[in-house]
């Protein structure tokens, strides 16, 4: 197959090269084209002694499996040596669940505390005290208020707490008012999530199981 694009550009400075890539093309054909080129053309150059290589990605963002990528095929070339790489940034990989955030303090009686996203809060939920999320709510302290999980539709979020006494649970659109006897049990650390449109309450050392991304200790 013959390359006609010219999405990658080499150019001799006076202490080595610069290859230029295009910014606007697609990444897999950025790729091929660096390949042919190392392969099919500038052999005078890339198979002399050891030459500093600069890489210049334009505007375009890439992740660092990306830039790998790119240093993968230049590597092949023995006498290529990579001093710099210019990039805007290197965009993040967007792996796993969503970032936890952390608050601390109180939500007293009237208060509400809302965050778009996962929260781990530092703190008690008070009686009358409300916290609603996009996302997981992770208490550590007492949650003895009101706490809704998963707002949007988001049937996969949980609630937990380090006491779990709360006056109301709601996960997406489903509500549920723990029974009177919950103020005389002893509480301790569970955690609340829907199965089969149901709300559901399990210790806490069970929550792997629908956290299976969680690093888990298990000891020596």
């Amino acid at each position: 197959m013959t390359v006609k694009s010219n999405h990658v550009t080499i150019k001799g400075i006076r202490d080595g090269l610069v290859f230029l890539l295009d910014d606007q093309c697609e990444f897999e054909e950025l790729l091929y084209e660096l390949r042919y080129k190392l392969e099919h053309s500038h052999q005078n150059i890339l198979t002399g002694p050891i030459v500093h290589v600069d890489i210049k990605l334009g505007s375009r963002e890439v992740t660092e499996d990306q830039k790998e990528a790119i240093l993968d095929i230049l590597k092949q070339k023995g006498n290529l040596l990579i001093r710099s790489i210019d990039s805007p940034a290197l965009k993040p990989e967007v792996k796993g669940p969503p970032p936890i955030v952390t608050m601390c303090g109180m939500v007293r009686s009237g208060q509400v505390l809302h965050h778009e996203g996962n929260l781990l809060f530092l703190g008690d939920i008070n009686p009358g005290g409300t916290v609603t999320c996009t996302g997981d709510i992770y208490v550590l302290g007492s949650l003895r208020g009101m706490a809704h999980a998963g707002i949007g539709g988001d049937e996969e979020s949980i609630i937990a707490a380090s006491v779990f006494a709360p006056t109301q649970l709601r996960i997406a659109d489903i509500i549920s008012r723990p029974p009177d006897e919950w103020e005389s049990r002893d509480t301790g650390m569970e955690f609340a999530y829907l199965q089969d449109n149901q709300m559901q309450i399990d210790k806490m050392s069970n929550i792997v199981r629908l956290r299976r991304d969680f690093n888990v200790f298990k000891g020596v």
